[in-house]
């Protein structure tokens, strides 16, 4: 029973559950920004380069049976993808910390006594006794 209890107190932690709700949001934003490049952004993109469909783009590499395709451009596709996907997130992430709460810094700490002038005290104290 000790198994099946460890397993649920880590699986209830609060890291997890965020974690998981993260991962799903993450894989639904996923969608939304996919959808953005390729039935918005890349039909443009491919008008202004004279209707290039980047996926198509290959290079064949020898004869017959043992040809290898280098299909460059699906790479290159998949690169544009990433770049745009990596600014949307960045863009959301930017939006979200300037939503955040900012944190105030705490109030510094008033300076104490320095070492001298303790052992002034010190002395004075000595010299009253």
């Amino acid at each position: 029973m000790g198994f099946i209890k460890e397993f649920k107190e880590f699986a209830m932690k609060g890291n997890v559950m965020d974690m998981a709700v993260g991962v799903i949001i993450g894989g639904a934003f996923g969608k939304i920004v996919s959808s953005l490049v390729d039935d918005v952004l890349m039909p443009a993109i491919g008008m202004l380069t004279g209707n290039v469909d980047f996926t198509s783009l290959a290079l064949k590499i020898g004869e017959g049976e043992t040809a290898a395709v280098l299909k460059y451009g699906t790479f290159i596709q998949n690169v544009i993808d990433f770049l745009i996907i990596a600014f949307c997130i960045f863009c959301m992430i930017k939006a979200m910390n300037s939503l955040k709460k900012k944190e105030e810094p705490a109030p510094e700490a008033p300076a104490g006594p320095t070492q001298e002038e303790l052992l002034g005290e010190i002395r004075d104290i000595l010299k009253n006794k």
